[in-house]
């Protein structure tokens, strides 16, 4: 795409947004969220204590539909097949834009909210990427829109969408597919983050397969010479991934976590299994590493004289960025200022801080300016990169934990689960909900963001990446 082409697409927003002002609608917004503010910290601090892993998380949907449902939204349950996806729409018409709510938790990382590590529920989950913040803060700005269509102050349709999944097998994938975002024009993200700034950098393109390998079981000590080991192509298999990493791109990671490698010493065992990622900035570039490290599978299973098969779990895409989008959430950012704290909150941050060995600064509130685009942004994956792929997107971060913490970790789970995880939400949901406003309001904005997708996609036909239903039973 032409660098002159973007600066053309975005350019009405920064003229345009300079002379906006908190207006009427942007107002309405902000009260709606403080009324519901209360409720909606207390939806976050149940999903926070439920700590539901991937497509588990039957509570947590329900306390985010049931709250939907009560405030005027039409819910439906089990949408793409998902038991714990759902949506919830207000309204009729054009323009329609959504907004994502996550709410899966990761396992392992329990912990109380306070600043030193102790496990709330021991070897329990825990909300180390805030997602509990995540959904109740998204469904806090679809209501404060679905307020304003109903008294008649503007027109179209909202949609939240209940989102399961994103941390392991990433249900959005199917979500797509089950074409929930065909009618929408626009989409709004959030995640919590350690800094507040309208996103505008991508993500990794990821995917994700389980390799298993079949042997002989025999005698370890009696007999070995009768056996064929699993565990030695797992071995082999491993190493040869270790040896490749020396002669792949910067930007590619690759990951593995060894499911089985055998049960007692004594046995040469029969079967092995990892679970193994692989990564890159671009889909383009993960594709020739993942069809490599396959490759590799077959090779461990001729050394080792098995068989092997290779299934495919899923895999996401990198996300699509609209600068044009992020110039509006920009603007609304710096209107609503950056976050305040407590002598209290300072203090937890930097005990957070000093507990995992980071410089004791406390909070970072300042509103980040509108970033450069990098070409390669590094970081992390998420399945909003799909979503991107089919509808434009608009992302968001905000401060709900100190500056440099861990991520996926318990100092996250403990920030998510007090003010200061309350306080990032709160801001998320005004800032979504006044860029929402936004795009009812100005028409040709929508097509300008809309614009920038299409030109950004090109002629890239999305294939998602998985083979067949999501896989409900796996994530018990």
């Amino acid at each position: 795409m032409k660098k002159l082409c973007l600066l053309a697409l975005i350019g009405f927003s920064f003229s345009s947004l300079q002379a906006q002002k908190m207006n009427a609608h942007k107002k309405a917004i902000i009260a709606s969220v403080e009324k519901h503010q209360e409720a909606l910290i207390a939806i976050s601090d149940s999903i926070w204590a439920l700590a539901e892993t991937a497509f588990q998380e039957d509570q947590s949907a329900e306390i985010l539909a049931n709250y939907a449902e009560k405030n005027g939204l039409q819910v439906t349950r089990g949408v793409a097949g998902i038991p714990t996806a759902f949506t919830a729409t207000y309204g009729s018409g054009s323009p329609v834009i959504s907004v994502l709510g996550e709410f899966d938790a990761l396992p392992g990382i329990s912990q109380k909210a306070q600043p030193t590590k102790e496990a709330l529920n021991e070897g329990a989950a825990g909300h180390g990427c805030g997602h509990n913040l995540f959904g109740a803060g998204s469904l806090g700005a679809a209501i404060a829109v679905k307020e304003l269509i109903e008294a008649g102050k503007i027109k179209g349709t909202v949609k939240f969408l209940g989102t399961p999944s994103e941390e392991k097998f990433f249900g959005k994938i199917w979500m797509v597919q089950a074409g929930l975002w065909d009618d929408v024009d626009v989409n709004i993200s959030w995640h919590p983050s350690a800094d507040t700034k309208a996103d505008v950098q991508s993500s990794l393109a990821l995917i994700d397969f389980k390799v298993e390998f079949f042997g002989q079981a025999a005698h370890a000590s009696a007999d070995p010479w009768n056996g064929r080991s699993a565990s030695d192509a797992l071995e082999l298999y491993t190493s040869g991934i270790n040896y490749y990493r020396e002669h792949i791109k910067p930007t590619v990671r690759i990951h593995y976590h060894i499911q089985d490698g055998g049960q007692v010493v004594n046995v040469v065992p029969d079967y092995s299994r990892l679970w193994v990622r692989v990564r890159d900035s671009k889909r383009s570039g993960m594709k020739p590493v993942y069809e490599r490290v396959q490759a590799m599978a077959e090779g461990a299973a001729i050394l080792a004289n098995v068989d092997y098969k290779i299934t495919l779990i899923s895999g996401i895409y990198e996300t699509l960025v609209n600068r044009t989008g992020g110039a509006i959430m920009q603007k609304n950012l710096e209107l609503l200022g950056p976050l305040s704290y407590t002598e209290e909150e300072i203090a937890f941050g930097k005990k957070i801080q000093e507990a995992t060995g980071k410089p004791q600064v406390g909070m970072d509130a300042a509103i980040r300016p509108l970033e450069e685009t990098r070409e390669n942004s590094g970081g992390g994956s998420t399945d909003v990169g799909d979503v991107s792929w089919n509808v434009a997107n608009i992302n968001l971060g905000v401060t709900v934990a100190p500056k440099d913490t861990p991520w996926h970790s318990w100092a996250v789970v403990a920030c998510g689960g007090m003010s200061i995880g309350h306080k990032g939400m709160i801001h998320a949901a005004k800032a979504m909900g006044m860029t929402m406003a936004d795009l009812f309001d100005n028409p040709k904005w929508v097509q300008e963001v809309k614009a920038e997708f299409k030109e950004r996609k090109g002629s890239e036909v999305y294939e998602p990446m998985i083979d067949g239903p999501a896989p409900i039973d796996q994530g018990k």
